[in-house]
């Protein structure tokens, strides 16, 4: 399989949803292709075009290879509509949250994601919304048409043994690291002034006073606390369970009594709904955390990394007995990756601060305490030991079975794929637009 093929066959899960959150210029549009009852937008190129051009290889028209990609995306929705293949709203959710979730961890914080994009966490839910559900169709038809495809290790063998040197993948340099993380606490006299500062601005709001001036003076969100702290229009999915629930039961204009969420609390005022969204404002005022906790946290670390360098007790354990991050914890403090639900990392898929830490360490080694911001934004204070570092090599059959069999299962899914989209394109309605039909691509009968 040529570069260009396996551009094409992975396009959707790399790119298909990112244009539009990432992409700020303005396009005049216009219809570029259509294939059955969708259409594919100059903007929608556009998009991904300025995303892609200072990476891409310039062998290839980048313009034609994103349209081929779209093309190819638009046959699998025409399909997946005429045998009834459904995302639902609940899986779609799902989604955005896992990629908000990535997209946070890569940022190093959900406040520097808000900065780097220029849109705050409820716009890119929005923005992502639309593009993710096409993904999702297009993926989940691809799958009815190749998930069941299989290898077996003789053949994984077989196909490495037959791939040109030159075609062996570079592996980067991975890393495995456990941690054992402690989170100072809030006292309880920290939370009822929240609460009463929170009560007081709520009278405030039933008095007469505007629930977005008080948004803009006093609300934590800072995102929002400049819009008044309107945070648009979004579905329950969009928001946190406790917020949620609130804020779905609000009249017009009626303000919530103080809820408690993973980020702080709030009072909710609602503005308007439509259907299955509503636009709300916030004040979000978040508890401070008690600062002879933090101290006492960052010297329970050095107590532990004490013990664990007397080699009193192993990391692991440590971490199953003092850490309070409980996904790491139950698993000896190890680290699972979000992207392939392994223990390995490229350090680029960590956050800025574990990844400062990481880089310093050799195999075996601990870092000092550090202070920490979750992907909740609660502050954390942690130590991590870097388990294991795998230098950037090419690919072999013992340290990297798994890799190879994804490429192979992957080169048999894009035979089938091949054949698949050869025929549908006999019997599918497809027009692309004349300054398009010059492109040299994969698959001729795209241009009838």
């Amino acid at each position: 399989m040529n570069k260009k093929e396996f551009f094409i066959f992975s396009f959707i899960a790399l790119f298909g949803f990112s244009s539009q959150v990432f992409s700020q210029d303005k396009v005049i549009d216009q219809i570029i292709a259509i294939v059955g009852n969708n259409y594919i937008l100059k903007s929608d190129i556009e998009g991904q075009f300025v995303q892609m051009e200072k990476t891409y290889n310039k062998e290839e028209d980048l313009k034609c290879v994103i349209l081929e990609g779209l093309l190819h995306q638009s046959l699998l929705l025409h399909r997946a509509d005429l045998d009834s293949v459904v995302v639902t709203d609940k899986e779609i959710d799902s989604q955005i949250e896992r990629k908000i979730k990535m997209f946070i961890s890569q940022a190093g914080s959900e406040k520097r994601l808000e900065e780097s994009i220029g849109k705050t966490i409820s716009e890119i839910k929005i923005l992502l919304r639309e593009s993710l559900k096409k993904q999702m169709l297009a993926e989940k038809m691809m799958d009815k048409l190749t998930g069941s495809i299989k290898v077996t290790p003789s053949e994984v063998r077989q196909f490495f043994k037959e791939m040109p040197s030159d075609s062996i993948p570079l592996v980067n340099e991975e890393i495995e690291y456990e941690q054992i993380v402690l989170y100072p606490t809030i006292t309880e006299k920290e939370k009822l002034a929240v609460k009463a500062k929170l009560n007081e601005l709520r009278e405030r709001v039933l008095k007469g006073d505007k629930f977005s001036t008080l948004a803009v003076l006093y609300s934590e969100d800072a995102q929002s606390a400049t819009k008044g702290g309107e945070l648009g229009f979004l579905g329950r999915g969009d928001l946190v369970p406790e917020f949620s629930a609130v804020a779905f039961k609000l009249k017009d204009g009626e303000v919530s009594k103080i809820i408690e969420t993973e980020f702080g609390f709030h009072i909710i005022q609602l503005i308007e709904r439509r259907g299955e969204q509503i636009n709300v404002r916030h004040i979000l005022i978040s508890p401070k955390v008690d600062p002879v906790s933090a101290v006492y946290c960052r010297s329970k670390l050095d107590s532990i990394l004490k013990v664990i360098k007397a080699d009193s007790i192993k990391f692991n354990k440590a971490a199953e007995k003092y850490s309070k991050d409980i996904e790491t914890s139950l698993n000896g403090g190890l680290a699972v990756n979000p992207y392939t639900n392994n223990s390995r990392f490229d350090l680029e898929q960590l956050d800025a601060t574990t990844s400062y830490w990481i880089k310093k360490l050799k195999d075996g080694e601990t870092s000092n305490p550090f202070e920490f911001t979750d992907d909740k934004a609660k502050k954390c204070y942690k130590i991590v030991r870097l388990k294991a570092r795998y230098p950037s090599h090419k690919a072999n059959l013992t340290d990297d079975y798994q890799k190879i069999q994804e490429i192979a299962i992957a080169k048999k899914k894009q035979e089938i794929m091949t054949t698949w989209i050869e025929k549908e394109q006999k019997t599918t309605y497809v027009h692309i637009d004349n300054s398009y039909k010059n492109c040299n691509f994969t698959y001729k009968g795209w241009i009838k």
